[in-house]
This record gives structure tokens, C-alpha cells and sequence, in this order.
């Protein structure tokens, strides 16, 4: 088979998974409609409270997925949003400072501590355990700088990052462009694909999908304007996604830090430079986790000592559910985010029920398990999800 073959199916396989993904996201969301007697769940000001709440572990998730797709685990990030949220509070409630130069001391933390994990493992120490020491300093650093005490943040300035909406206008200006950029893609990469002898769907096909991808985006913006908006939260996470699947899929270091994923030892081979590249992918999830933390405290408008407490956890699941692979080699940006949004539904969709919150930990334990079952099994017998 050739190398253009075995990359048509490896990408058909995650299309698959990505429209697994909103299909079920889909069917959490009429099951949840359902059983709310209320009919609390689907409205706009519930859905725009549900996309805040995704927000942080978004981002979070976006960074993990970097750190599984090198066949790694970094278990310190959920500690590290609490304390680099507790310090950008620090920093502004303390000392003083504009909420700006708060923000950027609290990214360039962020990477500090990605650079400390990243440096452990370099020298031999396995991720898993290099990261759990920093998530025990994480917190116990919080804990020490704050006292034990919550540090409260009213700049106005700082509590727009995660409270604020983009205007109802803008955010239809930004839906349009949003569309044409899709169309125009879609079109750019159906004639790329024609040039060099791949196959493509038919025309009638492209333009249901097309249909669909137009539909669900002007959906969404019109949901979110029947309410107040966008919520900036949201605009900062797409923003985001769309840079890290850049940096995933269109340049040299994201094919790099994939082909170290599925095979280290031919990566090694070909000239990667492994401890390079595993230095960086702990700088960026170091980065995600600095600015989960500032949005966290941001929505909140105070920062305690347990902010981001298992954390880690939600962004393992949310990457897994979204079809990245434990196994290494394997994912998307964009699955790590829908992942995200399920588990959100499902923590918002359980809260609405009044659930026992002990009833919601089993559900997302069993979840997890369940995808990681999955994938490890359709490896195995070489399906696809």
C-alpha cells in the first residue's frame, strides 16, 4: 500500500472519530433535554454558561493532548492552574499591578514550569513521575504564598477575559468570515487533492458537508446572541484551537512531535531531536495551564487554594474521548475540545438533574475508562473508531 493510501485512511479514520464525537455530543444534549423536567438545559442562557464552563478545561485539554501525542502524561497541570491563578491574583490583589503585566508574569510562570517538568524528564525521570512531584509543589506553593486564604480580584479590566461577551454584531461579523474561510478551504483543498490524483467526495457530498459546517456555525452564534453573546472565553479558546492545530498539523515540529508519538525509536533514527522537542511540548502545556488559570480566576473572580483540583483529570478524558490516543502518535485539537465540551455537558446536564456529585465523578471515572478500552482495543485489531 502506498505512504498517500495509508495517509487517506489514516485521516478517513479521524474524521470518523470526529463526527462520532459531535453525534454523541449531540445525543448527551436530547438525553439530558429530555430528563430535565425543567427545560432549563437547551436554553441560550444555560448553553452560554455550559460553553464558560468548557472553557478552562479546553484549554487545558488543548495543552495535554500535546503531552499524549508524545506518549507522555503530565499530572501536574491541574495544581499548576491553581497557582498560577493564584499568583496572577496575587500580583494584581498585593502588589498592585496592571492587570496586563499580571498576566504576562503569570504566562512566563507557566512556561517556567513547563520547563522544569520537561528538564526532569529529559534527565531520565518518567513523566508520570516528574509531573506528580509538581503537582504536589504545585499546590503546596499555593497553599504557602496565599496562606490558605481566597485572594479576591474586581478589576474590571481582568474579570472581562471571563466574563464578558463579544457584541451580538461582531460576533455575527466574525460567523460570516468564519463561513467564507470554510467554503474557501474546503474548495482549496478539494481542488489540491483532484492535482495530485487523491480522491474526493463528490460535489453533491462537499456541499451537504459544507451545508452542515455552515449550519452549525451560524447556529451557534445565533444561540449564543439570543443570550448576550459570545462569552469571550469561548473567542479565546477557538483562537487557540485554531493556532495549536496549526502548529499540530501544518508545521515541521507538529509532524515531528507525531512521528515521536507513533514511533520514538525510528523518530530518533530519522534525526529528531527527541529531548528537544519533549522540551517544548512541556513549555506549551506549561503555557495552556498558566492561561487556564487566569480565565478560571477570571469567571470567578477569586482565586483559592483547591482551584484546579483534578483537573489534570478532565483534560486526560477530554483528550481521550476526543480520539487521542494513549498509545501515542494519534489526535486532533479539534477532538481534545469537543471532548472537553462532553464533559462539560455531562458535569452541567448532571447539575441541572441535582445529581449527587459523587454520581458524576463515577460517570466521568467510567467514561474514561470506557474510551480508553476503545481506542487501546481498536488498535489492537486495527479498526477504526
Amino acid at each position: 500500500m502506498s505512504k498517500a493510501s495509508i495517509k487517506d485512511i489514516q485521516k478517513r479514520q479521524i474524521d470518523i472519530r470526529k463526527y462520532t464525537m459531535i453525534i454523541a455530543l449531540v445525543g448527551i444534549w436530547i438525553l439530558f433535554s429530555f430528563l430535565d423536567k425543567s427545560g432549563t438545559f437547551l436554553t441560550p442562557r444555560n448553553m452560554s454558561n455550559l460553553f464558560k464552563q468548557m472553557a478552562v478545561t479546553a484549554v487545558l485539554a488543548m495543552g495535554m493532548f500535546m503531552i499524549l501525542v508524545d506518549l507522555h502524561i503530565d499530572l501536574s497541570l491541574g495544581s499548576l492552574v491553581g497557582l498560577t491563578g493564584g499568583v496572577c491574583a496575587l500580583l494584581m490583589y498585593k502588589l498592585g499591578l496592571n492587570p496586563f503585566i499580571a498576566i504576562i508574569l503569570t504566562m512566563a510562570l507557566g512556561v517556567v514550569c513547563g520547563v522544569i517538568t520537561g528538564t526532569w524528564v529529559n534527565a531520565g525521570v518518567p513523566a508520570f513521575i516528574a509531573s506528580l512531584g509538581g503537582m504536589l509543589a504545585y499546590r503546596g506553593a499555593i497553599m504557602g504564598i496565599s496562606r490558605g486564604e481566597s485572594i479576591p480580584i474586581s478589576d474590571a479590566g481582568f474579570r472581562f477575559l471571563g466574563t464578558a461577551y463579544v457584541p451580538k454584531t461582531l460576533g455575527l461579523i466574525i460567523a460570516i468570515i468564519a463561513c467564507i474561510f470554510v467554503v474557501i478551504s474546503a474548495f482549496k483543498k478539494r481542488n489540491a487533492r483532484i492535482k495530485f490524483g487523491f480522491k474526493v467526495k463528490s460535489m453533491a457530498l462537499e456541499i451537504i458537508y459544507l451545508v452542515i459546517y455552515v449550519a452549525i456555525i451560524m447556529g451557534f452564534v445565533l444561540l449564543m446572541n439570543s443570550y448576550k453573546g459570545i462569552p469571550m472565553p469561548i473567542m479565546i479558546v477557538l483562537g487557540l484551537a485554531l493556532i495549536l492545530s496549526f502548529v499540530a498539523t501544518k508545521t515541521k515540529f507538529g509532524r515531528q512531535v507525531f512521528a515521536i508519538g507513533g514511533n520514538k525509536e525510528a523518530a530518533r533514527l530519522s534525526g529528531i531531536d527527541i529531548k528537544k522537542r519533549t522540551l517544548q511540548i512541556f513549555i506549551i502545556s506549561g503555557l495552556m495551564a498558566a492561561i487556564a488559570g487566569i480565565l478560571l480566576t477570571a469567571r470567578l473572580g477569586t482565586a483559592t487554594t483547591d482551584a484546579g483540583n483534578g483537573f489534570e483529570l478532565d483534560a486526560v478524558a477530554s483528550c481521550v474521548i476526543g480520539g487521542t490516543s494513549l498509545l501515542g502518535g494519534e489526535g486532533t485539537i479539534i477532538g481534545a475540545v469537543l471532548g472537553a465540551l462532553v464533559m462539560a455537558s455531562i458535569d452541567n446536564g448532571m447539575s441541572i438533574l441535582n445529581t449527587e456529585a459523587y454520581w458524576q465523578l463515577i460517570v466521568k471515572g467510567l467514561i474514561l475508562v470506557i474510551a480508553v478500552f476503545v481506542d487501546i482495543y481498536n488498535k489492537k485489531k486495527g479498526r477504526t473508531f
